[in-house]
């Protein structure tokens, strides 16, 4: 590698979406041929950057009477069509610069070459638990001294360059952590609790782990495995929490399937667990809103985002698995196919453990129950339009406006959710709405009946 000279920003800067394109702008404008690299947090972004740099080089090109070299500002993120992705990787024609806008995605798992300069707005997400709410938040961070210095050294592959950081020196020095935290330490501990149980560590809290997590993050996953049935009161694994083991899934899913093996569902709950294993299939293109939001709204299956997701497949392969198909009904054939390899993946388990492949044809109420147990943590209770609190711990969450359940006349007493995502409210992730009285049958630790109906 070559090396890559690193400029620090003199002060620290309010707005570093708006900081990283004027140092774009700049840096086209007066700088030597090379491709330039932005890193940004996430898909909101890196449209928002690529927005304004387009409409920053319409403005230049506008008003300037020499000619101005064009710039191809090309944006990269998880979620983008993989047409739209394999464009970075492509030769720019007549001379143009390329400004690629991307997540940390491209820190370690793309190699681009002709990259000279690189703007690092020394930010990332970063998935987190919070033990409190019990759940795990993407959510902004600054990232780390090691992660810094990764990015700068994307500049120097194919010569030497430059790195322009929007953050002070001292900022790099002082406030910047050495290296990212381990995401032991960050992340729900389900499947590592499970694990050790299975390999008869009895003693979690004094295990003596490379990296100790938080104390209430282990007792929080061990409280969610006693609820899911998974541990004993005493703390030791159950028939059902040893079966758990098997599955590489997060331990609500593995439950899912086990109830659906249960309930004569297995087939419906494992595509509905692969589907949430992928990002969203739902492709929202920008100026295509209303036509996408009506695709979509034709898969909807009012009583819940899972049968939703179910329906989706199912339409899917109806129509061979075709991507065509896939296009004209705004669905992201990338995500269908990966959620296809996990569910054939997934398939070979239940086959190791001799369980039959049932299916319950169109009876989807009963696939509902099976999706009630898995998630009985995450249950919330009716509380006005749209908004919901959650059972056990009182927090609001709110139907989100994409929701198969969210204005279509029928409200849900009592939902259970895949996960809450904080934005700019607590928003459900992927509800379905569920009968008390699966809550009570399933959930006996937590729920009772009284006379109104369900109670806490």
């Amino acid at each position: 590698d070559f090396p890559c000279e690193c400029l620090y920003s003199e002060s620290s800067c309010e707005d570093y979406v708006e900081a990283a394109v004027k140092q774009a702008m700049k840096i086209h404008i007066a700088s030597p041929p090379g491709d330039i690299l932005i890193f940004m947090t996430g898909q909101d972004e890196i449209e928002a950057a690529c927005f304004s740099l387009k409409e920053r080089m319409e403005q230049l090109i506008a008003s300037s009477t020499r000619e101005i070299t064009n710039l191809l500002i090309l944006p990269i993120y998880s979620q983008l069509p993989a047409d739209l992705q394999a464009k970075i990787f492509q030769k720019s024609e007549d001379g143009a610069r390329k400004c690629i806008v991307a997540t940390n995605i491209a820190e370690t798992s793309l190699t681009l070459d002709g990259i000279y300069y690189v703007i690092d707005t020394g930010y990332g997400k970063m998935k987190v638990f919070d033990p409190r709410m019990g759940m795990d938040a993407l959510q902004v961070f600054p990232i780390s001294r090691a992660a810094s210095d990764q990015r700068a050294g994307r500049a120097g592959r194919t010569g030497p360059g430059t790195c322009y950081r929007m953050y002070t020196e001292s900022a790099y020095l002082n406030e910047m952590l050495p290296s990212p935290v381990p995401e032991i330490q960050r992340t729900n501990l389900g499947n590592v609790v499970l694990l050790l149980k299975s390999l008869k560590v009895d003693n979690l809290v004094d295990f003596e782990f490379m990296d100790p997590p938080p104390q209430e993050n282990i007792l929080n996953s061990m409280y969610q495995l006693w609820l899911l049935g998974a541990l004993s009161n005493v703390g030791g694994l159950t028939d059902l929490g040893w079966k758990m083991v098997e599955f590489p899934l997060d331990p609500p899913l593995a439950k899912m399937l086990l109830m659906g093996e249960r309930l004569d569902c297995i087939n419906e709950v494992l595509t509905i667990v692969s589907m949430l294993s992928v990002p969203s299939v739902f492709f929202r293109p920008k100026e295509r809103e209303e036509e996408s939001d009506a695709a979509r709204e034709k898969f909807f299956v009012p009583e819940s985002d899972h049968l939703t997701l179910l329906n989706v497949y199912q339409q899917w392969k109806e129509h061979d698995y075709r991507g065509d198909w896939c296009n004209d009904h705004y669905l992201q054939v990338k995500g269908l196919r990966k959620a296809r390899q996990v569910r054939s993946q997934l398939l070979d388990i239940p086959k190791q453990l001799k369980i039959p492949l049932k299916s319950c044809g169109r009876d989807w109420d009963i696939v509902r129950k099976a999706i009630c147990s898995a998630y009985l943590h995450n249950s919330g209770r009716l509380k006005g339009v749209g908004e919901y609190v959650n059972c056990r711990t009182g927090m609001p969450c709110h139907l989100h406006p994409s929701s198969a359940l969210y204005g279509l006349g029928c409200t849900a007493d009592y939902v259970v959710y895949h996960e809450l995502i904080l934005t700019t409210k607590e928003y459900m992730q992927c509800a379905t709405s569920v009968e008390p009285r699966w809550l009570v049958e399933l959930g006996p630790m937590l729920f009772s009946i009284k006379d109104s109906g369900c109670e806490y």
